[in-house]
Parts: C-alpha cells; sequence; structure tokens
C-alpha cells in the first residue's frame, strides 16, 4: 500500500478552526496511486492558490510587481541529476523566473509571477516528473522525512534478512568439489534463492526501480539509473539460469551478489539520510519556532486560542513558560527569563519584564508575560533570520555547481562505458559480460562526488548557525578561506553601538537645549548609531524638563539622510518661513572642527553652523583580542571609517590595528578596497551601517553586525546575530577547515573511481563489491562532512603557524 498525502494548502498552524483539515494520509495501492490524472494533481493544490495562503511559504519580491519567492521541500531526489532535472522541469512552466534547488538539502527556491502562474502550476509540473513538493513548513518537511526514514529501514531490513538466507543457500556452492552437491539439489537452492529475491527486487529496490523508470519516461537521467538498471540486469540474468540451466546464463546465478549490493547500497542510503537529517538540524531548529496556536486578549478581558497566522500589530497575546513568542512585541507585563540562543547566538538565558522588547521564535523559560505585537510575518526579525537560512539552504558553491554541470555527461559516461565493457566480454562468455556490465554500472555512480561540496557546505553552515552567525551564500565559505585581509569599519563594529553625549558647543545666540532638541528631533529619522545617541539624548533631557510631549511633537519634515554625511530636513513653523536643517559631519555643515579625539557631530540651518556635539564612544572589550587572534591567522587588519581621523586612529590603537583610515566617504571606501583587490588581495569587510552598503556589496566576502541596517545585511555574506566579533575568528578558521574537507572528499571520490573503473572492465570487482564500495564512498563522504557540523567553540586554538595557505 502507498501513503499519498495530501496537503491541502496552506501551511498555517491553527486553521483547523476553519473547517480545513490541513494534511490526511488515505490508503491506497498502488495501481491506484500510480493512475492519478493531471487534473487529480492540480486538485490537490488548489487550496494553495489563494494569495492569503502564499505568506506560509513564500515572500514577496519587491523587485517585481506581483512576484514571489517560494521555498519548498522536495521528496524523491537523491543526487545533483535530480536537482537539474527538477529545475528544468520548473523553468519550463510560463511564469516561473528561477528554481535554485540543492541536491543535499532536498530544499529549494523558485521565484514566480502571480500574473502568469500559480503554486498549483509548477507543482504538478514537478510531480510529472515523480517528485514531490512540500510547500516548505518543517513541521510537515519533518514529518516527510521520518516516514521516508521509516520506510527505509523496512526495506533495509527486508533486504538484510533475504540476503542472510540467499547467502546460506550460495555457500554450498562456494565451498564443495564439482559433483559433491546432486544437480537436483542445486537446483534446489536456486530456486530457493530466486523466491527469497523477490521480496527485494518488488520492495527493497522499489526506490530505485521507480526513479528509474521516471527517468526513461521523461528522458531525463539520474544516479538511480544505473543502479536500477544493474539490479535489474543481475536478477534477470540469474532468473533466467534459475528457469534455464542449460541455456546461456545458466552455468552461475548472481543472486547471492544481488542481494549483498542491494543490502550495500540502502545501508548506504539509510545513514546518508541520517546523516542529512543531522546537517540539516540547525536549519530546521530555527525554522520550527513558532507556536501553531496563541491566547489573545479579546476587548472584554477574556482570553481566546487562535492561529497564529491570525495575529496582527496592537493584539495582546499570553506566552507562557515552555512556549515560543508568536511575533516580536512588547512586554506589558511579567517577568521572564528568555532563551535567544539560535535567534541571537547569546547563550545564556536573558531577563525580560515590561517594557523589553521580544522577539519571535525565541522561547520563553520562566514566567506569564503579556506581550503586545509590534510586528509580525515577515516584518519580524525571525521571518528575516529564516529567509537568510533558507537562502543558504538551497544556494551553490562554485565546486558543487561544476560537479552539477558534469553530472549527467558522467552518468551517460557511465552507461557508455558498461556497455563496452560488456560488448568486449560478451563473445568469451555472456553471464560474465553481464555482471563485468553490472559492476561499471554501479561502482562508478558519482554519488559521492555529488555529495563532496554540498555535504561539507551545509554541516558547516549548521555548525555556524548555531554559533550565531548566518549564512547567506554557501560560495562564501569557499571565499572566506581564501582571504588576507580584512576591513572593520569603526562606529558600531569596533565601538559599542551606543554614545553618549559629553559636551555641546553652540554659536552664539543658540542656548544648548534648543540645539539639543533641534538635532534630536532630526537624529529620530536615522537609525546610524550617533543618531540614536543624540536622539536618546534629547529624550532624557526632555523627561527630566517635563517637557517630553513638545519634543514629540518637533516634526521635521521631507527628511533625507546622505550615506556617509548626515541627515536633513525641514521644519515648518506657523510664525515664519519653513526652517532648513542639517545633521552629520563638519563638511557636510560647514562646521569647524575642533581639536579632541571624540567623535564630533554638527548641527546646522540657513546661517551656516549652529552647534557640534562631541560623543564619546567605548570599545568592543572582545575586539582587541580577536585582532591578535586574527593576525595570527596571518591576515592584514585595516580600519576604514567615515569619523575624523584622530577618533579613527585611536581607536585603531588602542585595539592593535596599525593600519586606519578617516573621514572616508562610501566611494572612497569602496576605492580603497578595490585598490587591495587590484593587488591581488582577497578581502572581507566587516561593518553594519548604512555607509557599507557599497563596501560591503564589492567586498570577497562580507560580515554585517546582527544590529545592522537591513541594506548593510543585504549586501553581506555572513550576519552575525549576537554583534559579537569573537565567531569571526571561529568563522575563518571553520571556511578553512570546511575548504581542505571539500578538497578530501573530492579527491577520494576522484581516487576511488579511477581505481575501482579498471578493476570492474577486467572482470575483477563482482557486483556486490561494487555496491559495497559505492556504499562505502558515499558514507564515508558523509562521515568526514559530518565532522564539520559540530559546534564552533568559545574559543579555538590558533597554532602560531596558522596562515592562509594552511
Amino acid at each position: 500500500m502507498t501513503q499519498v498525502n495530501v496537503f491541502s494548502g496552506a501551511l498555517a498552524h491553527g486553521d483547523e478552526a476553519k473547517g480545513i483539515a490541513w494534511t490526511h494520509s488515505t490508503p491506497i495501492s498502488d495501481a491506484t496511486a500510480d493512475a492519478h490524472t493531471e487534473a487529480d494533481l492540480g486538485a490537490r493544490w488548489q487550496l494553495l492558490d489563494t494569495p492569503e495562503e502564499w505568506a506560509a511559504f513564500s515572500i514577496p519580491n519587491h523587485s517585481e510587481p506581483d512576484g514571489w519567492t517560494s521555498s519548498v521541500v522536495f521528496e524523491g531526489m537523491h543526487c545533483a541529476a535530480c536537482a537539474i532535472t527538477l529545475e528544468d522541469a520548473l523553468r519550463s512552466v510560463p511564469g516561473v523566473q528561477s528554481a535554485q534547488i540543492s541536491g543535499a538539502s532536498h530544499r529549494g527556491q523558485i521565484v514566480w509571477s502571480a500574473k502568469l502562474t500559480r503554486p498549483s502550476a509548477w507543482m504538478c509540473a514537478v510531480e510529472r516528473f515523480g517528485y514531490k513538493a512540500l510547500p516548505a513548513n518543517d513541521a510537515h518537511a519533518h514529518a516527510l522525512r521520518r516516514d521516508e526514514a521509516r520506510r527505509m529501514v523496512w526495506r533495509w531490513s527486508v533486504s538484510a534478512m533475504c540476503m542472510m538466507q540467499v547467502m546460506m543457500y550460495a555457500t554450498p556452492a562456494y565451498l564443495s568439489e564439482p559433483g559433491e552437491i546432486a544437480p537436483e539439489s542445486m537446483h534446489l537452492l536456486r530456486w530457493a534463492s530466486w523466491v527469497l529475491s523477490l521480496p527485494v527486487i518488488f520492495f527493497s529496490c522499489a526506490p530505485f526501480l521507480k526513479n528509474a523508470w521516471r527517468d526513461l519516461r521523461e528522458r531525463q537521467i539520474s544516479m538511480d539509473l544505473p543502479v536500477a538498471l544493474g539490479m535489474v540486469v543481475t536478477f534477470g540474468v540469474s532468473t533466467l539460469g534459475t528457469f534455464e540451466p542449460q541455456g546461456p546464463f545458466g552455468t552461475e546465478v548472481f543472486f547471492d551478489s544481488f542481494t549483498m549490493f542491494v543490502f550495500f547500497l540502502l545501508t548506504g542510503r539509510w545513514l546518508e539520510l541520517r546523516m542529512r537529517d543531522r546537517t540539516a538540524g540547525a536549519l530546521e531548529a530555527v525554522l520550527n519556532r513558532l507556536p501553531e496556536s496563541v491566547r489573545k486578549r479579546l476587548p472584554d478581558g477574556s482570553w481566546v486560542l487562535l492561529s497564529v497566522r491570525r495575529l496582527q500589530v496592537g493584539d495582546v497575546i499570553e506566552v507562557l513558560p515552555g512556549e515560543a513568542f508568536a511575533a516580536d512585541g512588547l512586554v506589558l507585563s511579567g517577568q521572564a527569563q528568555v532563551d535567544e540562543a539560535l535567534l541571537t547566538g547569546e547563550s545564556r538565558p536573558l531577563a525580560r519584564q515590561a517594557g523589553d522588547r521580544v522577539i519571535a521564535g525565541s522561547h520563553n523559560l520562566s514566567g506569564i508575560l503579556q506581550v503586545e505585537i509590534e510586528q509580525i510575518g515577515a516584518s519580524t526579525r525571525y521571518a528575516q533570520i529564516v529567509s537568510l537560512m533558507e537562502s543558504a539552504a538551497v544556494s551553490k558553491p562554485a565546486m558543487a555547481l561544476m560537479v552539477d554541470r558534469w553530472a549527467k555527461p558522467f552518468l551517460l559516461a557511465v552507461m557508455l562505458a558498461a556497455l563496452g565493457a560488456g560488448a568486449y566480454w560478451w563473445p568469451t562468455d555472456p553471464a560474465h559480460a553481464v555482471m563485468v556490465a553490472v559492476a561499471v554500472l554501479i561502482v562508478t555512480c558519482p554519488c559521492a562526488l555529488s555529495l563532496a561540496t554540498p555535504a561539507a557546505m551545509l554541516a558547516s553552515a549548521g555548525a555556524l548557525a548555531r554559533s550565531g552567525v548566518l549564512v547567506r551564500r554557501l560560495s562564501a565559505l569557499q571565499n572566506l578561506a581564501g582571504i588576507d585581509t580584512m576591513i572593520f569599519d569603526k562606529t558600531g563594529t569596533l565601538t559599542r553601538d551606543a554614545f553618549e553625549v559629553v559636551r555641546i558647543h553652540t554659536r552664539e545666540g543658540v542656548c544648548q537645549k534648543q540645539a539639543l532638541d533641534l538635532a534630536g528631533a532630526l537624529a529620530r529619522h536615522s537609525l546610524h548609531p550617533v543618531s540614536r545617541a543624540l536622539w536618546s539624548k534629547a529624550r532624557q533631557q526632555a523627561l527630566a524638563e517635563g517637557r517630553l510631549p513638545d519634543l514629540e511633537t518637533l516634526t521635521m519634515h521631507d527628511v533625507g539622510e546622505q550615506a556617509g554625511q548626515g541627515v536633513q530636513g525641514v521644519l515648518r513653523c506657523s510664525a515664519q518661513e519653513d526652517m532648513q536643517f542639517r545633521l552629520g559631519s563638519s563638511t557636510y555643515c560647514d562646521a569647524p572642527l575642533r581639536a579632541g579625539h571624540h567623535l564630533q557631530v554638527s548641527l546646522a540651518d540657513a546661517s551656516g553652523w549652529m552647534a557640534s556635539f562631541e560623543l564619546a564612544e567605548e570599545v568592543r572589550p572582545e575586539v582587541a583580542r580577536v585582532v591578535r587572534q586574527l593576525k595570527q591567522l596571518g591576515l592584514r587588519l585595516k580600519v576604514l571609517s567615515g569619523d575624523g581621523h584622530a577618533a579613527v586612529a585611536q581607536v585603531a590603537q588602542a585595539v592593535g590595528i596599525s593600519d586606519a583610515q578617516g573621514c572616508c566617504s562610501p566611494q572612497q571606501k569602496l576605492q580603497a578596497l578595490q585598490v587591495l583587490q587590484v593587488q591581488g588581495h582577497k578581502v572581507a569587510m566587516v561593518g553594519d551601517g548604512l555607509n557599507d552598503g557599497p563596501v560591503l556589496a564589492g567586498a570577497d566576502v562580507s560580515f554585517a553586525l546582527g544590529q545592522a541596517v537591513p541594506l548593510a545585511q543585504s549586501k553581506s555574506d555572513f550576519v552575525l546575530m549576537s554583534g559579537q566579533l569573537d565567531v569571526l575568528v571561529s568563522a575563518v578558521q571553520r571556511s578553512r577547515q570546511t575548504l581542505r574537507i571539500v578538497r578530501q572528499n573530492l579527491w577520494w571520490s576522484a581516487i576511488y573511481n579511477a581505481a575501482c573503473v579498471p578493476l570492474a572492465v577486467v572482470g575483477w570487482l563482482p557486483a556486490w563489491a561494487a555496491g559495497l564500495g559505492m556504499a562505502l564512498s558515499s558514507l564515508g563522504v558523509v562521515l568526514n562532512a559530518l565532522r564539520l557540523s559540530k559546534a564552533l567553540p568559545d574559543v579555538l586554538a590558533i597554532p602560531d603557524s596558522a596562515h592562509p595557505s594552511s
């Protein structure tokens, strides 16, 4: 019997109240399952075509009207060739603009236009090729993999039991001398082996045979095709030898080899499945953290249980101990310890009470909290993290793309080589020729080669995610291993993301209170740390003097921010004409530059300079240690900042960086980076501000801190969710280790094929040994990659001889 999962659409939790059963399983026969028409497939996904359901597994593509990017989990794929087949099938659907699928994580991202297509159209296109697609709700994906693992164990168990029994029947033929066993007894042993091989060919081999039939029907090719051909040919030749002992294939039967290599292949597949689940653990741990339902407070003070998707901004929910927060919000009442480890990298529980903010996906460890919802859906920090991790899970490094390009041609070459080897041996011994061809088909199947790069990259990305480093592009791990220079921004990167106003200078006739109010009114429109400090200082002063409402009504209009320079806006006054103000660097405001090492920000109006504010900043306590460790890794360090030369030089000297440059505009930062790249350096950039966007995009590798503005994060390859720089050292070391393991995997795959193919061609490698070799090669690659899945330690030991080339 086949379990057909009928997934009716949205992945929203708790919508059972609408009377919709989101999933159910109906036992039907295999024949009935295969008889589903395209109309049946379309009906199965029709509920996904409602726009209200798209938000559960898709995000709007803001670069194009009516564009969406959907995350999908695929069932039935095993290799790089499967991923290529799926991508081709999806791109052939009108309205699908791009499709990117990872053969290692079995996840994909599909970019499509709602004007031209609907999810049901491209999901049916996938099913016509014999695969199944599920919107990436990880509760369902986890259940899917659990069922897949259960079926795999059953198939493996049947093959193991039958193999042992068949080997028992084959042993007398190997140990006895000619004539010791009567022909009738030998024939009976063959018949018994044939009967025991039937469950193996029809049950244990079913996934391989089904995928091979799909390939033939759709004129595609995957790694299951040569394997299935080997299985069918071996069983068929042995069956002919059993039914016609005097025929050309009656000399020997190969049921023992057949059952053994099926057993070995299934063992490798099952272990590979287990390893893949482990490497995907970090991704799922983040993706599957929202609750299914929440308790919302009604206007009359009562509470009602409802789906998390029905929440709106302004709703008040109750979060009990042990529950996850469903959205970003403000704590109204209660006190609790909150676990934000998987989202920020902060391993210690954090105290949250009235007035504090909590983020979606974090867990309440103690106490009952009432939270007012401030952000929901795609606007939450949790959704942004999910989007980053899903993009990383389907991205393909350069090495993996190269393997993907060669996967199908290599498989065709394998089949031609098997055909050639069989033709060469056929005149001598047809039965031996067939088994030689089978051995070539199986032993050269490039499963290990296709797993070599993505398995290592995904394992490493998972470990980094558990340590608070989100990898936006897997190719960045490869690039990071080769860097020799790292550039730091200063404000908010080397220094804490907080400033304190220590001194205010004003022109004659302007009081400090007035200057601070005007500066705060402009600064509240900017996310820059200096702007936040000025707005915070203005609020504190106004609150102390009892005029906070007056300050908050002081509104600037037509506000615009010029990256790396400052902010300008217009204050509309009733008694006189509108007044224009500028807040920013001394150059931007035509202000005098005062002596001193503090950061200076100026305010100007139409008459010129009005005031200057001196702000003190604190160097992050971990920076000096991080700088020392990065130098030990052989990296050249540099500081580029838009702040004054004196302030930049002071911070750089304090942390141990000798090469520092201040007063840099965004264009000057980018030019300095490009000069290093022209000289042959591989450069990484670490920043967090709006003016870091261009240089982050231009660097070979880029890091953005977790509190960075969205533009900086969108241009970066890595996001440091904790905001701590310690993980930079770990990330560099892990990237180098990842590249070493990828190279080891590729070399192992190449050596394995180079050694085994000649043995198979000359007939020295039986089918069972070929199956064992194929299973062990794939398993070895995955086990080697799994070493990277261990979480990063807080401080890694750095050898004195560490160098990028090591």
